[in-house]
């Protein structure tokens, strides 16, 4: 494995020599990298928008869970008729016993200052936060799936460039044969068919050209689409400096099913809060028939204030059920977590294979291409001579073109399994 990495490595450096070394004007031409169109294609995708709703959605759910640390304010009233009301069963001489009228009358206001609350305020306020963690690290795993279509449109564009550039290398050969044929021809060694073989080699290259530039012109508007921007003809697509795989997986998945678990987990907590006891504080006043003497049938101011005590013991018929479905609902992902790592793991492995197979290629194609080149020179100097026919050269350099495409390739299909690697570990 150590040694696969450090071909690679060797690899990326001569890309990035190459890169280099690749003739550039700065006047009037764009340059794009790989990691600004990641960023591009990020403030451009309409899906961002997301974020900010979410952080207002957050900021609105925590104030209204904020609202439990406040003081309730309720006000009621009642008018009623009763078929009895307290009397006294005495009777005492020049006195008259009071008696209550059976219709009474109440309107009040109180004031409930909840304390054991206080404190599943702050378990529902950390629930709100964590759900809306979950809900934006959603979105992050959407987003992150970018990275992989940008890969593809941004090497493939670079294959393209290859092509491209490796068919004007291939032209520059034939012009250099139609050249030495023509010489050829006034010297009287080869035939004027020799020529128009050459002349229509030519216009296939040209043929060529105008396809990969076509197919070229095609990714960098689906890429321009993506990024949000128009890319020219001209603009420069750098070739993007090696990197190491990194074995670790640091995929937004994983920080999504973290997320929910904590979600679980205080969720689990609130359930629990919610089977104590509630205590809280209380001020009521009001105005009524009777007020607080029931043996005043006058209308009166009263008000009353102490603790309430309250114990709602129907939450246990469904509580143990429902931290059940909590477990379940933790087990579930913890086996998403589990499937989602398998899967990762078998396509780092699989893109791994990828990379040692292009490394291996690449040496190979550095021997076949110095090979290629001896017998193009050989076969050069066999057609000034007219010794060889024309047929037989252009098949010879058509041999080495191929042999130099297939490395250019490799090298950027190197690169391209190289981020594909990466973007799949999450690194």
């Amino acid at each position: 494995m150590i040694t696969v990495f450090r071909k690679i490595k060797k690899i990326g450096i001569v890309l990035i020599m190459c890169a280099l070394s690749l003739p550039f004007d700065s006047f009037g031409q764009t340059v794009l990298t790989l990691d600004s169109c990641y960023q591009k294609a990020r403030e451009n995708y309409p899906l961002i928008k997301q974020f900010d709703l979410l952080e207002q959605t957050k900021s609105l759910s925590l104030e209204k869970t904020s609202r439990g640390y406040l003081p309730q304010i309720n006000i009621g009233g009642q008018a009623t008729y009763q078929s009895d009301v307290t009397s006294l069963p005495i009777s005492l001489p020049n006195m008259s016993v009071p008696t209550v009228d059976k219709d009474q009358y109440k309107i009040y206001g109180e004031i409930i200052q909840p304390i054991t609350d206080l404190w599943t305020v702050k378990q529902s306020r950390d629930y709100v936060s964590s759900t809306a963690d979950v809900e934006r690290q959603k979105v992050e795993v959407e987003m992150y799936k970018l990275r992989d279509r940008v890969n593809q449109l941004y090497f493939s564009i670079l294959l393209s460039n290859t092509q491209i550039e490796q068919t004007e290398v291939l032209k520059k050969d034939i012009t250099a044969a139609l050249e030495k044929t023509n010489a050829a021809i006034a010297n009287g060694v080869a035939m004027n068919s020799n020529l128009d073989l050459l002349q229509a080699e030519m216009l296939k290259i040209n043929q060529r050209i105008i396809e990969i530039k076509s197919t070229q012109i095609g990714l960098q508007k689906m890429l321009g689409l993506l990024i949000g921007a128009e890319i020219e003809m001209n603009t420069e697509f750098m070739i993007p400096a090696y990197v190491k795989p990194n074995l670790e997986i640091n995929r937004p998945e994983i920080g999504e099913f973290e997320l929910q678990q904590k979600a679980f987990d205080i969720q689990y907590k609130l359930l629990s809060a919610k089977n104590i006891p509630r205590l809280s504080a209380f001020l009521q006043s009001g105005y009524g028939r009777p007020a607080l003497n029931m043996l005043n049938n006058d209308f009166d101011f009263y008000y009353m204030g102490g603790l309430r005590l309250s114990w709602n013991l129907s939450t246990f018929y469904t509580s143990n059920k429902e931290k059940k479905l909590i477990n379940h609902g933790q087990h579930s992902i913890d086996i998403q977590k589990e499937t989602f790592l398998l899967n990762t793991n078998v396509q780092l492995t699989q893109q791994m294979t990828e990379l040692e197979k292009l490394a291996k290629l690449i040496e190979t194609d550095k021997e076949i291409i110095q090979l290629r080149e001896n017998i193009k020179q050989w076969s050069e100097s066999q057609l000034e001579n007219g010794v060889t026919t024309t047929i037989d050269h252009i098949n010879i350099i058509n041999v080495l073109d191929q042999a130099k495409l297939e490395m250019n390739l490799h090298q950027i299909k190197l690169l391209m399994a190289q981020y594909g690697y990466n973007t799949i570990s999450g690194n």
